[in-house]
């Protein structure tokens, strides 16, 4: 077993695709209709790895609802400082933790997300 899909809840999910595949650089694996009103929007990380799907119709789940969700980077630095001067906030500077660097910051929708880049070996 594995977990093929992670469901992010937002209010537009063409922002939150743009985002996504902007800032991240997620590519696009599904964006057709489903049923009335509703897609199927599905993003895959450039390293491949659990997709994650943009949602709008589950009313349990509230734009930016969703809280803590952890990509794993490589260069958390330039991360930071390319974000930084493109305008992002985040919510602290980059901290150090046993299972290594992070920083956090929010999505358009203010969903909570972890950026970490794992320690050395």
């Amino acid at each position: 077993m594995r977990v093929a899909a992670v469901s992010i809840p937002v209010r537009d999910q063409d922002r939150a695709k743009d985002f996504y595949t902007g800032v991240f650089g997620f590519t696009v694996e599904a964006d057709v209709p489903m049923g009335d009103d509703m897609r199927w929007v599905m993003l895959r990380p450039p390293r491949g790895g659990t997709a994650i799907t943009l949602v709008t119709w589950f009313p349990t789940m509230s734009p930016g609802s969703l809280k803590g969700l952890v990509f794993e980077v490589e260069d958390i630095d330039a991360l930071h400082a390319e974000l930084v001067e493109r305008g992002f906030t985040f919510h602290e500077g980059i901290r150090e933790a046993p299972w290594g660097r992070f920083i956090t910051m929010d999505d358009p929708d203010g969903n909570g997300l972890v950026l970490q880049q794992p320690p050395a070996p």
